[in-house]
């Protein structure tokens, strides 16, 4: 028959905690809409992604390893997002090269689908678009080697001087890539003076 422990007892043979445990990644963002079929058929072209599972509410789409990336979900009636509110910014995926990244962007104005911004923030060549609601996603390949020489950048006077980033356009960076220019090259940061925040075209 098991006898029950006393309190202290109990508590000196617990497992102890080897310390604060951080998530090991991200997994997944969901997106409640009015308008499922349209950004269902957008997230599938941008991302390039296969639904896991598709219902005519509910719809879980995946392109990599993890089982899901993106969720949707249909909810008749809701209001349009509000200019100037509170939320989520937008939320980024990576490339693994130049190549692939503005290869993408000739894939999707094919489709119909222009980003809304090209801009070097320096770690990253980005490009920023925006789904059927409004909602903004990065499209990024990495500028830096390693994660320690992008994070270096955070500590230098360019970033001080322009935390935002230089603009670039996407077809004129995917003409000079097909004609032979090194990816190293194109996504070199150079600096074009300040600029803040609320210069941003995404605020």
């Amino acid at each position: 028959m098991a006898t029950a422990l006393a309190p202290e007892q109990a508590q000196s043979s617990a497992p102890k905690a080897s310390g604060v445990v951080s998530p090991s990644r991200l997994a997944h963002v969901v997106l409640r809409t009015s308008r499922f079929e349209e950004l269902l058929v957008w997230y599938k072209t941008v991302l390039n992604a296969t639904p896991a599972f598709e219902s005519p509410t509910i719809a879980f789409l995946a392109y990599d390893d993890e089982h899901h990336r993106i969720a949707l979900i249909k909810i008749p009636g809701l209001a349009p997002q509000p200019e100037g509110a509170a939320g989520v910014h937008h939320f980024a995926f990576t490339y693994d090269s130049l190549r692939d990244l503005l290869g993408n962007y000739m894939r999707l104005k094919e489709a119909g689908i222009v980003p809304v911004w090209g801009v070097n923030h320096g770690p990253t060549t980005s490009l920023y678009y925006a789904d059927p609601d409004g909602n903004q996603i990065e499209c990024q390949v990495d500028n830096c080697d390693t994660v320690e020489e992008a994070g270096e950048f955070f500590f230098t006077e360019a970033f001080a001087e322009n935390p935002i980033g230089v603009d670039f356009d996407p077809e004129a960076m995917y003409r000079q890539l097909i004609a032979g220019e090194e990816e190293g090259s194109l996504k070199q940061y150079r600096r074009q003076g300040p600029r803040g925040v609320e210069e941003s075209p995404l605020n």
